[in-house]
């Protein structure tokens, strides 16, 4: 990375800290992360961060059918996954091909190329799991890939990301619509994952886990403009040291529909079935449940202006 002069002022120091540790953290064996990111995760959970009770309470609302002794676990695995997704972002941002390949095993190809074979690009569409970074990188080594983003406060860790991105892609920022309609016409794959809290133009209040919850309606426009086929796109962080398995599903049909809240619906059931099978990789630090104006229910509490709880540029649109 070409190291501006604005990025070696003191209040950098400590991202420079952090990101020589992860640069020696993907040099470890893969195995060997993963022991590091359970012992980072084993550390998150017993501090008082207000990203961790916006889990627990995350989790209450989301899967109030589990017992208060089986949501503890839950959120112990949850902390556990979160350490390590931070080593797979070392992987993501330095790792070579062979060696991202070498832990993934990829499924659904057969749905992105027949997409492509139409002409018309492909929307790829998935959730904030704790695997988003790892799961981007094995994506870009299907297929050229735009990654949909929104860069952080930290200019420092924004520009490493984006740097990683163009190694591998090409990263477009979440408010730039004509970027993604250009490169849907150009028939090149576009990803993002339109799952977290969103309160601009073109937002509904749509259930997830039956709570209504600020929504962006996008992914219909842009289909709608495009012509582009939307595909649902989900990782999963296999047990002990197997990588991880990572599904394209078939493209939606009939989509988009006369009725963009239900288009919304229809990737929240697909998207909440895969939360369900593994919960504690999906991204629950999130405040998820803020809404569109004051009525609405404040669901965390001391934690509602807790600052953005994903240090790196996020996925999404």
């Amino acid at each position: 990375m070409r190291v501006r002069l604005a990025y070696l002022v003191p209040r950098y120091w400590p991202t420079w800290i952090g990101l020589g540790v992860l640069r020696l953290l993907e040099l470890l064996p893969f195995a060997a992360q993963r022991r590091v990111g359970t012992g980072l995760g084993f550390l998150i959970r017993r501090l008082p961060l207000a990203y961790v009770r916006i889990a627990e309470r995350n989790i209450e609302l989301c899967l109030p059918e589990l017992s208060r002794q089986e949501r503890r676990v839950l959120l112990d695995q949850h902390c556990q996954s979160l350490g390590m997704g931070l080593c797979e972002t070392a992987t993501t941002w330095w790792s070579t091909d062979a060696r991202v390949n070498g832990v993934a095993n990829i499924q659904g190809r057969e749905h992105l190329e027949a997409a492509l074979a139409k002409g018309r690009g492909a929307i790829l569409i998935g959730g904030h799991f704790t695997t988003i970074e790892i799961a981007t990188r094995i994506l870009g080594t299907v297929v050229p890939l735009n990654v949909v983003y929104r860069a952080t406060k930290n200019a420092l860790l924004s520009c490493t990301m984006c740097e990683s991105f163009a190694r591998h892609g090409k990263p477009i920022a979440h408010d730039d619509i004509r970027a993604m309609v250009r490169a849907l016409k150009k028939n090149e794959a576009v990803w993002y994952a339109p799952d977290q809290s969103y309160r601009n133009k073109g937002a509904a209040m749509v259930e997830f886990f039956g709570i209504p919850a600020a929504t962006t309606t996008a992914t219909s426009r842009l289909a709608r403009i495009s012509g582009a086929a939307v595909l649902t796109y989900f990782p999963e962080r296999l047990p002990g040291h197997a990588g991880y398995r990572v599904v394209i599903g078939p493209a939606f049909e009939n989509f988009p529909g006369e009725d963009v809240v239900r288009d919304v619906e229809r990737f929240n059931e697909l998207l909440q079935a895969q939360i369900r099978r593994i919960p504690e990789q999906y991204l629950w630090v999130h405040r998820r449940f803020k809404g569109l104006g004051p009525d609405y229910p404040n669901y965390y509490g001391r934690d509602s202006r807790a600052g953005a709880p994903v240090q790196t540029p996020k996925v999404l649109i």
